[in-house]
């Protein structure tokens, strides 16, 4: 899901966001107050991340999925995995669809549900990946366990770069949606050392995006990027029983259930 990241270079888009009260999603980390004390915690399922005034919060990367009943369906506030669920997110020529699948396969010893992506660029396909994720029904958190990705140039299939299991070269299963967001949340959200360590960090829950598909309130707002390449990240935003609703410069056109084949 994240081998999008690839693509962006810490660019500052000025224009193409309309996130009221800062604009650009891009600069709105400047504006977000630390909303914790000294000696609180921020809280969130499973997941414990400390805070102090004079320390930021460390990339979370271990996630209590013992203390999980996981199942492959299952949604939280901002991401929904029931099959036939789909996304449509558009941005001058590109096009990405995102499908929940009536498909599930075991990942690690979990079974997981399977979503397809699908990018376009100039109508012509430039990705598919299949990513598989699993919902916590005690914190409504849902994990990552990883993507098979083809990579295609002129049609041809190019590579399969990003491309991780959990449970494979010391890959491990990552947080892609906390089902209780905090603002200041710092996780990880693919743990593959050396191919895929993609990680977000929540920096507001309480702005407005305006789409081609409607106008949303109280989105969350993501700063993602990875770390095997601290130069890159980009921008999402989440909307409250929808999901993902921009991705950089891409916004959302349609959604809801489809019929799948």
């Amino acid at each position: 899901m994240a081998t999008r990241l690839r693509f962006y270079i810490m660019v500052l888009i000025a224009t193409g966001m309309m996130i009221s009260g800062c604009g650009n999603p891009q600069s709105q980390d400047n504006n977000i107050q630390n909303e914790t004390s000294s000696d609180s915690q921020i809280i969130t399922g499973n997941v414990t991340f400390p805070s102090a005034s004079n320390l930021e919060p460390e990339w979370q990367e271990d996630f209590d999925l013992a203390g999980c009943t996981l199942s492959s369906e299952g949604r939280n506030d901002f991401f929904i995995l029931e099959p036939g669920f789909q996304l449509v997110l558009e941005g001058g020529n590109e096009k990405l669809a995102i499908t929940v699948l009536d498909k599930t396969i075991e990942i690690d010893g979990t079974m997981t549900r399977v979503v397809e992506e699908r990018e376009w660029r100039n109508d012509e396909i430039i990705e598919i990946s299949y990513n598989f994720f699993a919902f916590c029904k005690e914190t409504k958190d849902v994990f990552y366990f990883g993507e098979d990705v083809d990579m295609f140039s002129g049609g041809v299939l190019s590579s399969h770069s990003g491309a991780w299991r959990a449970g494979v070269n010391d890959a491990r299963a990552g947080l892609i949606m906390p089902g209780d967001p905090v603002v200041g949340m710092k996780y990880f959200q693919e743990i593959a050392p050396g191919v895929a360590m993609d990680r977000a960090e929540v920096i507001s829950l309480d702005k407005s995006l305006n789409t081609p598909a409607g106008e949303f309130t109280n989105v969350l707002v993501t700063k993602e990027g990875t770390a095997l390449n601290l130069l890159e990240q980009e921008f999402k935003t989440y909307a409250s029983g929808i999901g993902l609703i921009q991705d950089q410069n891409l916004l959302l056109t349609e959604y809801g259930f489809v019929e799948l084949e």
